[in-house]
């Protein structure tokens, strides 16, 4: 008899890590690691949302950037970090980028981090030179259409979420143009500007200056819908046919380590919810030009997975070489 308590003791002892942690979490202070640098619109979203978390949360979310190619370093960070909540990542359409581009990584994508939440979408456009030759995108197509191979579409570097999405575009607009990458996005306006390229592609807020100026004029944004900012502006789906369905946008969210306890999980869920449905935080994502949109911690591993494979398609069908 009393071996059986002994065993049923060490039996309850075993299975009382979990909720006695997450009962007491967060004792001590939290951080997300951010793969870029300060100053971003991932790292103000960051640290929009981390501060509104740290006031429900009765500690501080710390910010820690770390910036590298691919987000490797952050992302090896983190996979590495006790799988206590304590430690989060920002993770992004550039993560699934990351994962299909890169042959070899120190982490798995999928299988080292648990999906915590979405954070924000942000939207991409086409835009050309205001007064050129396109106003529309139905235009631009038919041009497209008309001269294969003699359009120019600017992006910033190969690889990135942009650039895969102009491949993309062209791949279901069953266009003939050449998609030519620049070394950032200040290069592609420069380039536009300049008359060097016929349209652009990249991520509307960098783009906002120079649209509010009268300078670049946007045919469409690639969502699904139009952008909030922009209403004014055409849904490339709009234009219908072939791209009836096209539905093309960059997103942030939080993961932590694999094997985090799945309550821990959960009330960093609740947490981020809660941030993201404060009107001071909606307002200051949308002066970033991002949409506030949480998400359940499945919704966050599907739209991963998705991305990861359709980038992988479009790396592969562009014959883009994998780094």
């Amino acid at each position: 008899m009393w071996y059986r308590r002994s065993l049923l003791a060490l039996g309850l002892g075993a299975a009382l890590p979990w909720p006695a942690a997450s009962q007491s979490f967060p004792a001590r202070p939290l951080r997300i690691v951010v793969p870029n640098a300060a100053g971003g619109a991932a790292d103000l979203t960051a640290r929009t949302v981390a501060q509104k978390m740290a006031g429900s949360l009765g500690q501080s979310v710390i910010i820690e950037n770390r910036p590298s190619a691919g987000g490797v370093v952050a992302g090896e960070l983190v996979a590495r970090s006790e799988p206590d909540g304590y430690t989060m990542l920002l993770v992004s359409s550039g993560t699934a980028v990351s994962a299909a581009l890169f042959k070899s990584l120190p982490f798995d994508t999928l299988r080292d981090f648990a999906p915590v939440s979405m954070l924000a979408t942000f939207d991409l456009a086409i835009v050309v030179k205001e007064g050129g030759r396109f106003r529309t995108l139905a235009e631009l197509l038919a041009q497209a259409g008309a001269h294969p191979g003699k359009l120019n579409l600017g992006t910033p570097q190969v690889g990135t979420t942009q650039n895969l999405a102009a491949e993309l575009f062209k791949a279901s607009a069953g266009i003939d143009v050449q998609v030519v990458p620049f070394n950032g996005t200040p290069p592609v306006i420069t380039a536009l500007r300049g008359g060097d390229i016929d349209a652009a592609l990249d991520i509307v807020g960098p783009l906002m200056p120079q649209i509010a100026a009268h300078a670049l004029r946007p045919l469409a944004v690639l969502g699904a819908q139009r952008a909030p900012q922009l209403p004014d502006v055409p849904a490339a789906r709009e234009t219908g046919g072939s791209l009836a369905r096209f539905d093309v946008s960059s997103w942030n969210g939080l993961a932590v380590p694999a094997k985090t306890p799945p309550d821990v999980v959960a009330r960093l869920n609740r947490e981020v919810q809660a941030a993201l449905a404060q009107s001071d935080v909606k307002k200051h994502l949308l002066d970033l030009n991002q949409v506030a949109q949480g998400s359940t911690t499945a919704q966050l591993r599907e739209r991963l997975e998705a991305d990861i494979a359709r980038w992988g398609e479009v790396i592969a069908r562009a014959r883009i070489p994998r780094q």
